[in-house]
């Protein structure tokens, strides 16, 4: 494809995506090519790690001279921020990474961005999430990076739901400290919201169940997805079907895969 490196060498430098499953990812080709543009000789290869071996895995990556720079996914996220010597205060606030590059004396340092490229994709759209109320299912990694960067970009109030009762009670009173809007439990009723985002993996397994009532959903409510694959998943389809405005994982990628290029390379 345009912008891939030719040919691959020795002298290539390595990166990897680890997530378990791992055949969904659309970043190795995005990044690989990214990286080609800016005339760096990299390439990012998918590895699948299931949660019981990832701290075998990061022990023989740290060893991996080549190895510059780690992209985690579902569900090593929390992980691998407890492998990272250092991080950005983003991801210290959340506990969790999805970025991680190797520093001077060897060990990792992590920072969060799915926040960022999913209100990015929001903005893209013409969402100004300023003064919303917005609904948030999945307090989850990529949940927790997305209700900070929601907050940060001034909503109202933000709704939080999730499977663990406890998972979301953290992740309300850790929004809350912040004294910027308001945070509170949400349920899968997304009436009277403004903007509502699935955080959930929900919709990438045939059958899986939608993350909100869509019956509910109002035209003029944004909603936005996590989910690459399908490219279209369930609940977007269904928030079209309505009049949403709508953007999905990939329009979030795409938001934030400069992001990624630039902190993978030390910007």
């Amino acid at each position: 494809m345009s912008g891939v490196p030719p040919t691959l060498s020795g002298a290539t430098r390595l990166y990897v995506i680890v997530g378990d499953p791992i055949a969904q990812v659309r970043s190795p080709a995005g990044l690989t090519a990214a990286f080609a543009a800016r005339g760096h000789d990299g390439i990012l290869v998918p590895v699948q790690v299931a949660p019981a071996d990832l701290s075998g895995f990061l022990a023989v990556a740290t060893r991996l001279k080549n190895l510059d720079g780690i992209v985690a996914t579902i569900p090593h996220k929390f992980a691998c921020y407890q492998a990272c010597a250092s991080a950005t205060d983003r991801a210290h606030f959340l506990r969790t990474v999805n970025l991680m590059r190797r520093r001077a004396d060897g060990g990792w340092h992590g920072d969060m961005v799915d926040g960022l490229g999913f209100v990015g994709a929001a903005r893209a759209k013409g969402i100004d999430p300023e003064g919303m109320r917005s609904l948030l299912v999945g307090a989850g990694g990529a949940g927790s990076a997305i209700a900070l960067a929601l907050v940060e970009a001034g909503v109202r109030e933000i709704a939080v739901h999730d499977a663990s009762a406890e998972r979301r009670d953290v992740l309300i009173e850790q929004l809350n400290r912040l004294g910027k809007g308001r945070a509170l439990a949400g349920s899968v009723d997304p009436t009277g919201f403004d903007f509502v985002a699935n955080a959930t993996p929900a919709g990438m397994g045939e059958g899986d169940p939608l993350p909100v009532d869509v019956a509910r959903l109002a035209p003029s409510t944004y909603c936005g997805c996590v989910i690459t694959k399908p490219e279209v998943s369930p609940f977007i389809a269904a928030a079209r079907k309505v009049g949403c405005v709508t953007a999905t994982g990939t329009d979030m990628y795409q938001q934030h895969q400069s992001i990624m290029v630039d902190f993978l390379l030390g910007g």
